[in-house]
């Protein structure tokens, strides 16, 4: 008897797991390299239909040559604008990264779209790799003026982000906390990186959030994405000894 019941527990730990690995698995999504992305879309040609997932007004700063707003709030709306696509023509989607283009990107497949791409890195890798946008803001910030910023006796550390960006958003805490505790040692610059578009292709800044560290204007730290304060301490405290 107590052979059988750990046999059956065994069983259903083996069958947890594969659940949870074929959960997994499906869970990820095959994005085509930029190269790949740029040349399906240049083959698609005028049949390409580019949906910008962000909200309104992200779109009217900064958006694709022939992109719609497609920031979709109900079920009632998805089917009324989606209607109005071809589902045999090739759709092309892109968020700031792959967040909400994936949601849309699964909402489109489910109701029957046949070819549907997203932009891998999304808007900021697009824009970081110096790629034309339709835009409505300035040319921001320039490097010289950028460079100039970066002059002082304390480390800089410079946090491009957006105030639209989810990941920013989420490490905005821990930079002013920095800010704060750290001034001593530690200045801090935040670029909206949508509003300096020439600064973010020549600094090669491909994803939100990116972090870069300076120690007498020379980059010796770069992380693009989360960051815990742990890691960023532990970082600033190895360039004070």
């Amino acid at each position: 008897m107590m052979k059988n019941l750990r046999l059956s527990g065994l069983l259903l730990v083996v069958l947890f797991l594969y659940t949870a690995a074929s959960a997994q698995t499906s869970q990820k999504r095959d994005l085509p390299t930029f190269e790949q992305f740029e040349a399906k879309l240049k083959v698609a040609g005028k049949d390409a239909q580019i949906l910008d997932a962000r909200l309104r007004e992200e779109y009217v700063q900064n958006h694709l040559e022939g992109a719609i707003s497609f920031n979709i709030a109900n079920k009632t709306d998805f089917d009324k604008e989606s209607a109005k696509l071809d589902k045999n023509k090739p759709v092309f989607i892109y968020s700031i990264g792959n967040g909400r283009s994936g949601v849309l990107a699964k909402d489109l497949k489910n109701a029957g779209f046949k070819d549907v791409t997203e932009i891998p890195g999304g808007l900021s890798k697009w824009i970081g790799l110096g790629r034309p946008v339709i835009s409505t803001v300035g040319k921001g910030l320039s490097k010289e003026a950028y460079t100039a910023s970066l002059k002082s006796d304390k480390l800089v550390l410079v946090d491009f982000g957006s105030r639209y960006c989810p990941g920013c958003k989420k490490l905005a805490p821990t930079i002013d906390s920095l800010k704060t505790e750290q001034s001593a040692i530690l200045k801090v610059i935040n670029i909206e990186a949508y509003e300096n578009k020439n600064l973010v292709k020549e600094l090669g800044v491909v994803g939100l959030p990116t972090l870069v560290l300076y120690k007498n204007n020379e980059v010796i730290w770069k992380k693009t994405g989360s960051a815990s304060k742990a890691e960023i301490e532990k970082i600033l405290a190895g360039q004070t000894l």
